[in-house]
């Protein structure tokens, strides 16, 4: 953690944690505090998820009901993410003002009161169980209309700081075997707040995407010895075509078989397991090469102001296997085109076959091509 950045923990009134990373005087320097104390009457957090096991594919699926309640698109002055200020409702943050924050999810996709289940209908063919785990969201900034790209550059590296340093705790937490932080951008991603946040997910068993790079890592070094992960980097840096930023600790790549309209993964040059590894050095120049990129992705259609990203920190797991895993991260946009959105019909849906509508070659080009 930046000795610039000042962690301050509270409480929310239903028992939620929350944490305030604070880079400004007089909070960063101790010689105040942000306001600690929730005022509202809340309801204890009712979360009662479960996962059951696909027998067809091996893979868990989250049923999580009590979402369908969440707060869905409220007017920005009923945004539960701003700053509790006079004249507005209170939200989710008591201080008036704030830098970074990061509390526990009120409408968490993962966490159980149980601790056990049966199988479904008693069939040994659908084993289930308690979704253990934890849900965080990360709120960027209190400016509500920003967007990631108009951090400064200390607010970006602090945002960095914070999720390094809830990697760090989740990552030693009884039970949690993937922590993946993400942010969504769009409402055609399916965002529920247009706040910029971003989210943590302590998962209790390795999802899909994850346990199948670990599979080909694990097979790939059984056959050379070496790094999956670290071979592409040094691959893609041999050939050059695709890559679009370049820098003293970290490569920004589209991937020779990129499945999005839009993708880049961002990727070390050292071997890092996770951002919790990170050293100073590699922070801060991450720090300006993450903002820069989304930049970029907002001026890679013309006509387009903001267009819709996930941003996704694929992170070694925990215990068995990370030995294999290496940081790295994947930022791609469903959208093809002004107006034109890639949609995952029969092919990517239902088999799992990738079409693409473009080249990666081509989307280097362009995001070179809009370079600040």
């Amino acid at each position: 953690m930046d000795a610039r950045v000042r962690q301050t923990a509270t409480r929310l009134a239903d028992g939620r944690e929350l944490i305030y990373f604070d880079d400004t005087d007089p909070y960063a320097g101790g010689a105040a505090t942000r306001e600690l104390r929730d005022h509202r009457d809340l309801p204890p957090v009712a979360a009662a998820s479960e996962v059951r096991r696909d027998p067809l594919t091996g893979e868990w699926v989250t049923f999580a009901a009590h979402r369908m309640d969440r707060t869905f698109l409220p007017a920005a002055t009923e945004c539960p993410l701003c700053p509790t200020r006079p004249g507005r409702p209170a939200t989710e943050i008591p201080a008036g003002d704030y830098d970074v924050v990061v509390f526990e999810n009120r409408f968490p996709a993962l966490g159980s009161a149980a601790d056990t289940y049966t199988p479904v209908d008693d069939e040994p063919l659908w084993p289930r169980q308690p979704a253990g785990g934890r849900c965080e969201v990360v709120a960027f900034t209190a400016d509500h209309d920003a967007r990631f790209a108009d951090l400064t550059l200390a607010r970006t590296r602090t945002v960095v700081d914070a999720l390094a340093a809830r990697t760090a705790a989740l990552s030693a937490s009884p039970g949690v075997r993937q922590v993946f932080c993400f942010e969504n951008r769009g409402i055609e991603i399916g965002v529920t707040l247009q706040h910029p946040h971003g989210q943590i997910y302590a998962y209790p068993f390795l999802a899909p995407r994850a346990q199948a790079l670990l599979d080909r890592a694990r097979e790939h070094h059984a056959c050379t010895g070496r790094s999956l992960q670290r071979d592409i980097l040094d691959a893609e840096r041999r050939a050059e075509r695709r890559v679009v930023w370049s820098g003293d600790h970290w490569t920004a790549y589209v991937p020779a078989a990129a499945r999005w309209p839009v993708e880049v993964h961002l990727a070390p040059h050292r071997d890092v397991p996770d951002l919790a590894g990170l050293d100073d050095t590699e922070r801060d120049e991450l720090a300006r090469i993450y903002r820069d990129l989304l930049g970029r992705i907002d001026r890679f259609f013309d006509g387009v102001d903001r267009v819709p990203y996930i941003a996704a920190w694929h992170q070694a797991p925990v215990g068995e296997g990370r030995e294999y895993g290496r940081l790295f991260c994947q930022i791609f946009s469903l959208r093809r085109a002004p107006g034109k959105l890639k949609y995952l019909a029969a092919s990517e849906s239902a088999m799992g076959a990738w079409i693409s509508d473009t080249t990666p070659e081509r989307i280097a080009q362009r995001l070179r091509g809009v370079a600040p």
